[in-house]
C-alpha cells in the first residue's frame, strides 16, 4: 500500500491529531509526525512535512512493508497504531505527553513502541524544518546526547532502548528490532527560548500512562447520553485539542494553508479563535456538561470584547493579540497546491454575524446558570444600541468574501443579537432600552420575509435581488427563526441546488471553485429536525457519520467524487456541526 505520492505528500484524510491542551501534532498513517507547532498552536512549526516536503517530520515505523490498523485509547486523545509486518506486528502508542495538573510546562511527545508478536525492525528519524523558511535547524551537543535547535525551538531526544545512532548536521536517527513483550520508547521533549529539561525516559513512558488517565477521567465527565454518543464523543474529544488552554480561547482548526479546491488559491490559516465558532463551541459543550470549558471560553471572550470596545473583531490571536497582517512564507503547499499562508486576510472585515454571535454566548453562559459582572452587561447594551444601527450596513457575510453585500444572514445575526438581549433583559442580566431593541428585532424580521425571500425559487436567498442560494441560512433553522413551511421549502432547494450525495456545497457556484463544506451537511440534519422531518435527518446523519476517516477525525471539506478531504484539519466547525445534529435528533437542542 503507498502511503504518500511520489513528492512525499500523504492524504490529508490519513492524519490522526494529537495534542495536550496547547499545541496538535498529526500523525499519518505511515508513522510519520507532519505537523507540529511549538509550544502553541499559532507558533511557526518545527515538522511541517504536511505543507512542504523538506519542511520537517518525525518518522517511527517498520522498514519492511506493513499493513496499519488505528484506534484511539478508549476516551482519549492517544493515539494506538498496529502495524503488521511478515514477521510479526508492534503497537506504537502516541501521546503529547500531560502532567498531574495539566500542560507540562515543556512539550512531551511520546512514541512507545510495544512488540507484540515476532519481531519487527523499526526506524525513526527527527528532522526539524526550517520554521517556515525562517530559520535553518542545527544539530548541537547535549550532556545526554546531541540536541536539535531551530531558531529558539529546542528539541531533545529521549528513548527506552531506542538505538539511537550519531547525529547528522540537521537530524537524528536511530533503529532497533521488537520482540515479543519488548518495550521500547523514542520521544521529543522540546521549550521554546528557554532551558530544555530532559526527563527520564521512564518518566516520559509511565506519562504516557498518565495522559490516557487525564483524558478518560475528562470523558467521564461527558454528560451526553443520546444518540450517536461514540461519534458526539469523539468530536467532543477533538474540539477539546483545539482548545488552548492557557487562555481558555477555541482555535477554528489546527493547520493553516491546506487547500479548499485543487486549483489552489483558497489556502487559509484557521490558526485563530473566532467569536463565531466560541459561539457554536459553546452552544455545543454546555449541552453537554462540560463547565469548565464553558466558563474559561466564555470569559476569555468576553474580556477580549471588552479590550475592543464597539469595534468587534471577528477573530484574534489565541493569546487574544489582534491578528497583524499575513504572511507568504516560500513553501510549496501540500501537494504543491499553494500558497502557503501564515495569518488570515479576514482580519478587519465587517462581519455583522459577529453581533448575534457575542450575544449568543453570553445567552448561552447565562442559560446555564452563570451571572454577567456590570462590566460584560454595560458593554452588551452598548452593542445592542450599535446593533438597531449598523444592520443596515453591507457586510462581508459568514463567508468572508470581499465583495460587501447586505447578506441575508448577516442581518439574521443581528435579529439573533437583538432576540438574546431582549430575552437577558426578562432574565435580568441586561438593562437598557429593550423598545428600541424589541421594535429593531422585528423590524429585521420583516426585512428578512420581504427582502429575502423569492417566490421564484421558493427559498430564502443569498441576498436580496439574487436568486442564489446560501447553506448557512440553515442556522436560522436552528435559531428558530424560522421552522415553518418557508424554511422547509429553502431546504429542498438548497438540497437539490448545492447538494451533492449527502454533502452540501456552502452557497451558488461553489461546484466550480471547491469542494463541500462538511458543517453544512451536518446544519442540514439539525434543520430538518427543526421543521419537523426528523426521519429524514436520520438517514442524513446515517450517510454522513461514515465520511469522517478511520480515527473520526474530519477535515473542513470533502470531495463528492472520491471522498478526499479537503481544507483545514481537525476542523471544529464541522466537529460541533456532527455534535448540534446528534443533540437535535436526541432532543437535547
Amino acid at each position: 500500500m503507498a502511503f504518500r505520492d511520489a513528492d512525499g505528500f500523504a492524504d490529508i484524510r490519513s492524519y490522526a491529531a494529537i495534542g495536550d491542551g496547547r499545541t496538535v501534532a498529526l500523525v499519518a498513517m505511515d508513522g510519520s509526525i507532519d505537523w507540529y507547532p511549538t509550544p502553541d498552536l499559532d507558533s511557526t512549526p518545527s515538522f511541517a512535512r504536511l505543507l512542504d516536503a523538506d519542511e520537517g517530520f518525525m518518522t517511527l515505523a517498520p522498514t519492511a512493508g506493513f499493513s496499519v490498523e488505528r484506534r484511539y485509547a478508549d476516551g482519549s486523545n492517544v493515539l494506538e497504531t498496529t502495524y503488521t509486518t511478515d514477521t510479526g506486528t508492534v503497537r506504537v502508542t502516541d501521546s503529547l505527553n500531560t502532567g498531574v495538573a495539566g500542560r507540562l510546562p515543556w512539550g512531551e511527545l511520546a512514541r512507545r513502541v510495544d512488540g507484540l508478536t515476532g519481531s519487527v525492525e523499526m526506524a525513526w528519524s527527527v528532522a526539524p524544518g526550517t520554521c517556515f523558511g525562517t530559520a535553518s535547524p542545527w544539530a548541537d551537543s547535549g550532556p545526554g546526547g546531541p540536541i536539535l535547535r531551530v531558531d529558539a525551538v529546542a528539541l531533545g531526544i529521549r528513548g527506552i532502548d531506542h538505538g539511537v545512532k550519531t547525529a547528522s548536521a540537521r537530524s537524528i536517527d536511530g533503529a532497533f528490532t521488537t520482540s515479543v513483550g519488548s518495550r521500547h520508547l523514542v520521544a521529543v521533549v522540546s521549550t521554546h527560548g528557554e532551558p530544555l529539561p530532559l526527563p527520564d525516559p521512564q518518566t516520559i513512558d509511565d506519562g504516557v500512562d498518565r495522559t490516557i488517565r487525564n483524558w478518560q477521567a475528562w470523558s467521564d465527565s461527558f454528560a451526553y447520553d443520546g444518540d450517536y454518543r461514540h461519534a458526539v464523543l469523539r468530536s467532543a474529544l477533538t474540539l477539546k485539542l483545539l482548545l488552548h488552554s492557557p487562555s481558555g480561547s477555541i482555535a477554528a482548526a489546527a493547520t493553516t494553508s491546506l487547500p479548499e479546491s485543487a486549483a489552489g488559491g483558497k489556502n487559509w490559516d484557521y490558526r485563530y479563535a473566532w467569536v463565531r465558532d466560541t459561539a457554536y463551541t459553546l452552544h455545543a459543550l454546555t449541552r453537554a456538561g462540560l463547565r469548565e470549558e464553558v466558563h474559561a471560553a466564555a470569559s476569555w471572550m468576553l474580556k477580549n470584547l471588552r479590550s475592543q470596545g464597539s469595534d468587534l473583531e471577528v477573530f484574534t490571536r489565541l493569546n487574544g493579540e489582534v491578528p497583524e497582517g499575513t504572511d507568504r512564507p516560500d513553501l510549496t503547499g501540500w501537494r504543491h497546491i499553494g500558497p502557503v499562508v501564515d495569518g488570515n486576510p479576514a482580519a478587519g472585515q465587517l462581519q455583522l454575524g459577529v453581533f448575534g454571535d457575542v450575544f449568543d454566548i453570553v445567552w448561552q453562559y447565562v442559560q446555564a446558570g452563570h451571572v454577567l459582572d456590570p462590566a460584560t452587561m454595560r458593554q452588551l447594551a452598548d452593542l445592542a444600541d450599535l446593533t438597531c444601527d449598523i444592520w443596515r450596513r453591507r457586510d462581508a457575510g459568514m463567508w468572508e468574501l470581499p465583495e460587501e453585500r447586505h447578506y441575508v444572514t448577516s442581518k439574521l445575526g443581528c435579529w439573533n443579537a437583538l432576540r438574546c438581549a431582549v430575552l437577558l433583559v426578562e432574565h435580568g442580566q441586561l438593562q437598557g432600552p429593550v423598545e428600541r431593541w424589541e421594535a429593531e428585532r422585528d423590524r429585521i424580521r420583516d426585512w428578512v420575509q420581504e427582502q429575502g425571500w423569492s417566490e421564484e425559487r421558493q427559498s430564502y436567498v443569498w441576498y436580496p435581488g439574487s436568486t442564489d442560494l446560501d447553506a448557512s441560512i440553515l442556522l436560522h433553522a436552528m435559531s428558530g427563526f424560522d421552522t415553518g413551511p418557508r424554511m422547509s421549502s429553502t431546504i429542498d432547494a438548497l438540497r437539490a441546488e448545492l447538494g451533492a450525495g449527502p454533502l452540501l456545497y456552502r452557497y451558488s457556484g461553489m461546484q466550480e471553485e471547491e469542494a463541500t463544506f462538511v458543517a453544512c451537511a451536518y446544519w442540514m440534519v439539525s434543520a430538518l429536525v427543526a421543521v419537523g422531518r426528523r426521519d429524514e435527518a436520520v438517514d442524513l446523519m446515517e450517510e454522513l457519520l461514515p465520511l469522517a476517516n478511520d480515527v473520526g477525525i474530519m477535515s473542513e471539506m470533502i470531495d463528492p467524487d472520491d471522498l478526499a478531504f479537503m481544507g483545514n484539519l481537525p476542523q471544529g466547525l464541522s466537529h460541533l456541526a456532527l455534535i448540534v445534529a446528534a443533540l437535535a435528533i436526541s432532543g437535547k437542542s
